[in-house]
């Protein structure tokens, strides 16, 4: 069964370009093309999507406002395509729920392996997207991770978590319901003061 996309920017080249590559793909097919980021989000609340394909810098809405929207209101994983000068929006556009982070500049197959991973359930950040992130919470001094305060069960899950697991994944791996991984994240994210599992997994790797 194909993956069923929508495709999110404001630049009609860039929007019909990617349009027109997944779309000599069978295992990829474009509901809409939007030119904003609320174009996006309503689409998504009255259409079952499988993965939105959204631009960071948008009018009327952005990607990280349509982000928000889209995964508080639906099953849509959200995977952000931006350009190396908008990582001023990486925090917010994964705080707000998006599966992955990825570069324009990438080669088609790159971004083809990134909306099958999201799809998935992983989370998929690109390495120099990643280290920006790593470098931002290096620099504060007083959020490290101090796995002391963590039971056994929570390790596993932060280890989990930092190979890129779904809660489903988790669950399975571990033999627990997905509920009860939930509550364990939950309460990580309580005991360190981070904001979502990818910090998790970050403060855990760094």
């Amino acid at each position: 069964m194909s993956i069923k996309l929508i495709i999110a920017d404001d630049d009609a080249i860039v929007r019909e370009g990617f349009k027109m590559i997944l779309s000599m793909d069978k295992d990829y097919e474009i509901l809409y093309c939007a030119e904003n980021g609320e174009e996006a989000a309503k689409y998504c609340i009255k259409n079952k999507v499988d993965v939105a394909l959204l631009d960071v810098r948008m009018p009327v809405k952005n990607g990280v406002e349509a982000t928000r929207e889209i995964c508080g209101n639906t099953d849509t994983k959200v995977l952000i395509l931006t350009t190396f000068d908008d990582d001023e929006f990486i925090k917010d556009a994964i705080k707000n729920g998006a599966k992955g982070y990825l570069l324009k500049s990438n080669t088609p197959e790159r971004i083809k392996d990134a909306i099958r991973m999201v799809q998935g359930g992983h989370t998929v950040i690109q390495d120099i997207i990643f280290d920006k992130i790593k470098e931002e919470i290096g620099n504060s001094k007083e959020n490290k991770l101090n796995k002391t305060l963590f039971s056994k069960r929570e390790i596993e899950i932060i280890e989990s978590i930092s190979r890129g697991l779904s809660n489903k994944e988790i669950a399975k791996e571990l033999y627990i319901s997905e509920g009860t991984v939930a509550n364990y994240i939950t309460s990580i994210l309580n005991k360190t003061g981070l904001e979502h599992r990818t910090q998790i997994a970050i403060y855990y790797l760094t």
